[in-house]
């Protein structure tokens, strides 16, 4: 496995690059060696933030951590993609595709049943055409963190949300 680590507005230290080595290695017993990792540092405001990308075939997997110390958010990340591997393994080696990444040690040992998705709420509303602002002020107004509208200049429904760092983000159909 392979870790291509960058930084931004952080000094990649020889002490950082070990502790991502130490740390980020224990994922090598889930894939094959050519798997490449993505691994971004980075510092906001005091938060030690790191962001691991993992693409296999098919799939992506993803784990973002933010702690007060960049060495917390390596042991979280790490301990997230175990996890996410773990919980979904199932779903991830069940393509001929995407089991080509993982090593064979690791689609061999058996997998916890994933706990099954629950819906346990259903709501209705009336999706009224708005344009993205609107919708943003419509969310901020309900204290939710996304918001389904239908936009009013190409009559698809659409979302926005809100991002971890304040700003909104637009979801539109693509066909």
């Amino acid at each position: 496995m392979r870790f291509i680590v960058a930084g931004k507005n952080i000094d990649l230290t020889p002490g950082l690059q070990e502790a991502i080595d130490t740390k980020l290695k224990k994922l090598e017993k889930y894939f094959n060696s050519d798997t490449e990792a993505q691994v971004t540092l980075s510092v906001e405001k005091g938060r030690q933030k790191i962001e691991v990308t993992i693409p296999v075939k098919g799939r992506i997997i993803r784990a973002e951590e933010v702690s007060e110390d960049m060495y917390t958010s390596i042991d979280l990340v790490q301990e997230t993609i175990e996890r996410q591997l773990k919980k979904y393994k199932n779903k991830l080696i069940d393509s001929a595709q995407s089991a080509a990444s993982f090593s064979k040690e690791y689609t061999d040992e058996p997998y916890e049943e994933e706990e099954s998705i629950q819906i346990v709420k259903t709501k209705r509303f009336a999706v009224k055409p708005m344009d993205a602002e609107e919708a943003c002020l419509q969310m901020e107004m309900l204290g939710h963190n996304f918001y389904v509208f239908r936009d009013a200049d190409t009559d698809q429904v659409n979302v926005v949300y809100k991002r971890k760092n304040g700003t909104y983000g637009l979801i539109e159909p693509e066909f």
